[in-house]
């Protein structure tokens, strides 16, 4: 089935909107009693809105799920080009992500991934592309420059951050940590500008910039922290756990096995193609309206949407201040995913940063196609004014930049334009997530609030989202369980 997300573009076809993809539920829904009041509603069908789903279907819940989209996913999910998946959204995994591996292993998956470099063949090298000029190193001396560089970036107590966050799990934050929440990546690199050899200073802004899709000034310090913190204090271990490991079937052959085993209790009903318009709390339930006027009800209701679509829901009543200002804020991650199927298989052991003077700032050879061709996949953010689907010429000519190749087929989803996300992983600017991430997970009445956009952990990837669903579903398994068994 093909997706109404996403674009791919091949010399024969020209750009065309839609992309296919196993995510995509047929029939879209299984409703067949329209009056029907479930125990709860979970709004999103990403890898949050899956899990509670799931498991609120387990723990004997008769659970509604209602999906703007047309398919599971989210912000995760994977195209079926070909028989080959394409990430769109989020991609790797790692056993250092305890909640995606938890349910890699229920799945019985971990024999289905593979490792996105390959420096077996071709070029082996990465390119460095700056204002000073451009060149080419071997990975082991990019690993070098690269650790010397996020060291220097990290080491803000003589320990790389150790005693700053040692416990990145916690849901708690002490003074000396949440000070740096107030700190632009900006301002940190004006304290260590002198420390810093030109081509540091480059690929240091280059990689902290592939994590938040923004700009230095809009980009938090402490978050960047956090997830140096969670990548064990250090460079080698952020490669193993944001950038290597990925399903040789996509996020989709995934989240799949969610919806699946959701469906198999019997107790899963659910709707695709209803974006909600309304959500009201009345006390005794809680009352969801869709944009086709359709109404919904159950007691109790997990939103797993996007902080920044939180205020384009109507809230009955009104979100909490917290919660609304961080959703007006919004999270500064506005990324926008390209890959290439190029016909230079030599650029499968290839990767490169060209920073400032491109719209793709990160790109790596990401696998091979079934006909031999190699996968490049970069990284870009709205803010450097790429948008592919109005100016695909514009993108290919980003792409020639990061190195020259012969490219056969673009795919790509625009995060930032999207609707139901306005941008892609959560990445907060400066002092959000002290200032409100107690707000966000706040329950409001019988309605809880679960995102990997407030996770404690791993928050903004699929181990957050699923770290999030577990806890809302839990959540309302208790309070239901608490209000039948106080009328007995």
């Amino acid at each position: 089935m093909t997706s109404r997300d996403g674009y791919q573009w091949t010399e024969s076809s020209g750009l065309v909107k839609g992309v296919p993809s196993i995510g995509v539920i047929q029939p879209p829904t299984n409703i067949k009693d329209e009056q029907a009041i479930y125990d709860v509603i979970v709004v999103g069908a990403g890898y949050c809105g899956l899990t509670a789903a799931r498991d609120a279907a387990l723990s004997g819940l008769k659970v509604l799920l209602l999906e703007a989209r047309d398919r599971i996913g989210g912000r995760s999910w994977s195209s079926n080009i070909e028989g080959y998946p394409f990430e769109l959204g989020g991609t790797w995994v790692s056993w250092g992500q305890p909640h995606v591996w938890r349910e890699i292993s229920r799945y019985d998956m971990r024999n289905e991934l593979e490792i996105s470099h390959d420096y077996s063949r071709g070029v082996n090298h990465f390119s460095l592309n700056s204002a000073s000029g451009s060149r080419n190193m071997s990975h082991e001396d990019e690993d070098r420059l690269m650790e010397s560089a996020l060291n220097k970036f990290a080491n803000v107590d003589g320990q790389h951050g150790r005693t700053v966050m040692p416990f990145p799990h916690s849901e708690s934050y002490s003074p000396e940590a949440a000070k740096y929440d107030k700190m632009s990546v900006a301002d940190r690199m004006e304290q260590i500008k002198d420390d810093l050899s030109p081509d540091e200073h480059t690929v240091l802004l280059g990689f902290v910039l592939l994590c938040s899709c923004s700009t230095p000034e809009k980009t938090s310090f402490y978050e960047y922290l956090h997830w140096w913190a969670l990548c064990n204090y250090s460079y080698e271990y952020c490669i193993e756990y944001l950038i290597k490991y990925k399903f040789k079937g996509g996020q989709s052959s995934f989240a799949i096995n969610f919806f699946k085993e959701a469906c198999a209790t019997g107790r899963l009903s659910y709707a695709f193609n209803t974006p909600v318009a309304t959500i009201k709390d009345n006390g005794s339930d809680v009352q969801v309206t869709a944009r086709d006027g359709k109404i919904y009800k159950a007691a109790r209701l997990i939103s797993a949407i996007p902080m920044n679509i939180l205020k384009d829901v109507a809230f009955s009543p009104a979100l909490i201040p917290g919660k609304l200002d961080a959703s007006n804020r919004e999270h500064v991650n506005k990324c926008v995913k390209i890959h290439a199927e190029v016909r230079d298989r030599d650029l499968r052991s290839w990767s490169g940063i060209t920073y400032p003077n491109n719209s793709l700032m990160y790109a790596i050879g990401d696998g091979t196609t079934p006909s031999g061709n190699t996968h490049i996949v970069a990284f870009g953010g709205s803010h450097n004014n790429i948008q592919p689907e109005k100016d695909i010429n514009k993108t290919m000519q980003a792409l020639q930049t990061l190195t020259p190749m012969d490219i056969e087929r673009v795919v790509f989803h625009n995060w930032a334009d999207d609707e139901f996300a306005k941008g892609a992983w959560f990445f907060s600017p400066p002092g959000l997530v002290t200032e409100h991430l107690e707000d966000l997970r706040a329950p409001q009445g019988n309605m809880y609030f679960a995102n990997s956009d407030w996770a404690v952990g791993w928050r903004s990837f699929i181990d957050g989202a699923i770290e999030e669903g577990t806890r809302a579903a839990l959540a309302v398994k208790r309070d239901i369980d608490r209000t039948r068994f106080a009328h007995l």
